[in-house]
């Protein structure tokens, strides 16, 4: 695979420490530059074809990486003599690529202010089971607030970008475009002449619309734009930590699973209409910790409401949207949410027959837990879950997680399953701090 990476920005942001005599993707990450970082993830991978837009002081990229030799890889450039935005470079690939050997029709571009470590062969398989023109690695963030977001279908179908200069006064998924993607190469076509585009707008924004083949990769693994000071410093104590090469999807993870009613929220029974949901006391504190901790927060929920008629699909992922939402206004987030609309039971006027069924997704069975596993490399027998019923006790002994049950929601007393927890705790905060003592994570 052919990679592109766009070094050409200023970094104005950065100038007390560019001093202005560097571009931003030269910018120093323990002792070398940006640009040398990302090369080495690339190779990692086998991308040693590479091709850089440079701009803004080009000699000064051109001067330390020259045709990439010394790195391991074969490097050329475009040079643009003016500004051209994000994709208006876009026109001088189109020859590159009809001129290229390569068997693959598809390419990875990278913004050249962007600091990452993941498994792309894993973004590729995906890239490729989804048939996909353009696909866009997608993270929650600690700052959705003012991020430009994604909008996804249930097939992960991009079908829309919130920019962050919308009035939000709609509650919204904590879905973030990292600056890292797997594009056909003749989505270059689009941009026959050199000519200021922004990829973004000009172009996904318009392939979304017209309800193209462009895919949301999403992914826990470490992507950040390294574009002002603090930043940098975060990234380096990370780097320093490991916490970074940690997040790769190469490497096992460890979670923690979330019930969500009675353990995030308060328990009111069954929640249908997103006015009756409420975090419980300890949650905002509680998921950041786990944030800063390396392992996932994810939540795995039957919310047989659904299949009960008292609303459908689209209102539990709205109230899933407040959820991320609030998180979100703190600087937290959830790595992802699983939830069952299914029960068992049938024969009642206002249930939806289509959910009332047996599956293997509802808790205490292990689908979700499973399909997470899959989908983020989880080691699930290291893994926790916390809970407020011997459902999810149960949910946990079947998957050989060790488990936390909380004195908040039902405490227990539902009674459906004769299984006893590894950690009693009073709430989800103190269940987080408990499994931090067994895991001899501290956390200060």
């Amino acid at each position: 695979m052919h990679a592109v990476i766009m070094a050409g920005g200023k970094g104005s942001r950065l100038a007390s420490i560019t001093k202005n005599e560097i571009p931003k993707p030269m910018v120093d990450i323990k002792s070398k530059p940006l640009l040398e970082w990302q090369l080495e993830e690339l190779k990692k991978y086998g991308i040693t074809t590479v091709t850089m837009v440079v701009g803004y002081l080009s000699e000064k990229i051109i001067q330390y990486f020259g045709n990439g030799e010394d790195f391991g890889c074969e490097i050329d450039y475009i040079i643009e003599e003016q500004a051209l935005g994000t994709a208006g470079a876009f026109c001088f690939l189109t020859e590159k690529f009809i001129n290229e050997k390569a068997s693959d029709g598809y390419f990875m571009l990278v913004f050249g202010d962007v600091f990452f470590d993941i498994d792309i062969k894993k973004m590729e398989n995906f890239h490729i089971e989804k048939k996909s023109k353009a696909t866009l690695f997608v993270h929650p963030n600690s700052h959705p607030f003012d991020s430009d977001l994604v909008k996804v279908d249930e097939y992960s179908r991009v079908v829309e970008f919130d920019s962050k200069n919308n009035v939000r006064d709609y509650w919204y998924d904590n879905l973030v475009n990292a600056g890292l993607y797997i594009l056909d190469k003749s989505i270059c076509t689009r941009v026959p002449l050199p000519v200021k585009t922004d990829f973004e707008k000009d172009i996904l924004a318009v392939m979304a619309k017209n309800g193209e083949e462009i895919y949301a990769y999403k992914s826990p693994e470490f992507v950040k734009d390294i574009g002002t000071v603090e930043r940098i410093t975060s990234t380096v104590r990370d780097i320093e930590s490991g916490f970074i090469n940690s997040k790769n999807l190469s490497y096992k993870q460890k979670a923690i699973f979330l019930d969500r009613d009675g353990t995030i929220n308060k328990f009111k029974g069954l929640i249908y209409d997103e006015d009756e949901f409420e975090l419980e006391a300890g949650a905002i504190e509680a998921i950041g910790l786990i944030n800063k901790s390396g392992m996932l927060a994810i939540v795995a929920t039957n919310q047989p409401v659904v299949a009960r008629g008292l609303c459908d699909i689209k209102d539990v992922e709205n109230i899933h949207k407040k959820l991320s939402t609030l998180l979100g206004r703190e600087g937290v987030f959830l790595d992802d949410i699983f939830f069952c609309p299914h029960h068992p039971d049938r024969g009642y006027p206002e249930e939806n027959p289509r959910y009332k069924v047996e599956c293997k997704c509802r808790k205490p069975d292990t689908g979700m837990a499973y399909e997470a596993a899959q989908r983020y490399h989880i080691d699930l027998k290291s893994s926790w879950m916390i809970g407020d019923t011997t459902i999810d006790m149960e949910f946990a002994r079947r998957l050989g997680m060790r488990s936390v049950l909380l004195k908040t929601g039902e405490g227990g007393l539902d009674c459906k399953f004769e299984v006893k927890p590894d950690i009693y705790a009073e709430n989800i905060l103190d269940a987080v701090k408990k499994i931090f003592e067994r895991e001899k994570i501290n956390m200060q």
